[in-house]
């Protein structure tokens, strides 16, 4: 499957467009009624430097956008879906039907004017640590006036807030073991962050008269990550929300990828999409954690019950002993294992073998316990287990030859 990816602000140069501005004068002719200046002398020509306005950028960039999109009709097959990196998504909106070219020229002139008239701040993006490790760094650093404003990709993000605190936090975050960068992005405003609620507010009023259409391919909204819904509210609600939330590219494209795209097409005058796209397909996936997913189910279905929902508040990695297991749990599933099994099992024995744990999974699952042999008969050696199949199965999950979860599938099969 196919996405096409349209970029955004940041991405305007002097010269962009160069090549296609003469192989659609319609489309241009058109800008230029709407806009009601030259957008071809603005890109080639860069008159006063108004590229690096938000007000002038931000048209100028919509349509080199449509410009690509106009050549990709005539040079390239059709999409499956469409998406577009902040201002990219008015692009992916007009390519799938939205809405014609000019109305989604005039909404994006107008959500230019109205986020430029927030001034004082700014954004910058942190290369090469962990939104997690992101957090905590300004969390302990009282940079409250600072948010994440894009994740862009799993060791990528940009922050938003004031001038003051961005240049405040950019000498931590240099310091911060494993970021690579701490880079201006070429914006005039602190966009997808709180300070602009009273341009998405407005520009919300402005929607509401705008006629949205039925997409013909779907198009993944930056707000939630998943593709725009069919109803018309909804589309021009998150276009208001957009301005003042944060963009989830990284959630878009992991997204698109579950749904089969393999081939991304950037349509544009760069390839930092492309780029993004690339490093959150080659982000590892944190590994299976058989333990933590122990923790959880006992958490879930035995620590709950006994201590009430201040049992889904441990912490995942803490041990077991800290989770107050050895008092409330091992103890349970060593009675339990010991009915079974009609041999005494002491409660540390549950977790520090992996056989055990194994049969501590089955047994949590398992309602219909036989009664217990009774009390003074002598302990049993494992080869008189009562069910020699599972003695059998637990031995090869000792040694290694089966997997858990393998051996709980055989158990539970057993059952």
């Amino acid at each position: 499957m196919r996405c096409y990816v349209f970029p955004g602000q940041g991405t305007q140069k002097k010269g962009m467009g160069r090549s296609l501005f003469g192989r659609f004068p319609d489309l241009r002719g058109r800008a230029d009624r709407a806009l009601g200046y030259s957008v071809e002398e603005l890109c080639l020509e860069n008159p006063e430097r108004r590229l690096s306005d938000t007000a002038y950028a931000q048209p100028a960039i919509y349509v080199v956008n449509a410009l690509h999109w106009s050549a990709a009709q005539e040079d390239l097959p059709p999409a499956d879906y469409f998406a577009g990196h902040s201002l990219g998504e008015y692009s992916a909106l007009f390519a799938a039907g939205a809405f014609d070219f000019e109305t989604g020229l005039t909404l994006v002139q107008r959500r230019a004017e109205l986020m430029s008239q927030v001034s004082g701040g700014a954004m910058a993006a942190v290369v090469g640590v962990s939104e997690e490790i992101v957090e905590e760094t300004l969390a302990q650093h009282d940079a409250t006036g600072v948010v994440i404003a894009n994740y862009n990709a799993p060791e990528q993000f940009v922050l938003s807030g004031s001038r003051e605190e961005l240049s405040r936090i950019k000498v931590v975050f240099e310091k911060v073991e494993g970021v690579r960068g701490f880079i201006p992005v070429r914006v005039s405003g602190p966009f997808h962050a709180p300070a602009m609620a009273p341009a998405a507010a407005r520009f919300r009023s402005l929607l509401a008269a705008v006629d949205v259409g039925e997409l013909r391919t779907p198009v993944i909204s930056n707000v939630t990550g998943r593709p725009f819904g069919p109803d018309a509210r909804e589309v021009r609600e998150l276009l208001a929300e957009q301005i003042a939330k944060p963009v989830r590219w990284t959630d878009c494209i992991r997204y698109l990828r579950d749904a089969g795209v393999s081939e991304f097409t950037e349509l544009g005058e760069s390839k930092v999409l492309t780029s993004l796209i690339d490093r959150i397909a080659t982000a590892q996936e944190p590994a299976p954690d058989p333990r933590r997913d122990l923790i959880e189910r006992i958490k879930r279905e035995i620590l709950q019950p006994e201590i009430g929902d201040e049992a889904l508040g441990f912490d995942e990695d803490a041990s077991f002993r800290q989770l107050g297991l050895n008092s409330i749990i091992y103890v349970r599933l060593a009675r339990r294992a010991a009915t079974v099994l009609g041999v005494p099992i002491k409660p540390d024995v549950i977790f520090q073998h992996r056989s055990c744990a194994a049969l501590a999974d089955h047994l949590l699952t398992r309602d219909d316990v036989a009664p217990a042999a009774a009390p003074e008969a002598p302990p049993a050696p494992l080869r008189a287990y009562q069910d020699e199949r599972v003695t059998a199965l637990l031995r090869d999950c000792a040694n290694g030859t089966l997997s858990v979860d393998r051996t709980i599938e055989a158990i539970r099969a057993l059952a």
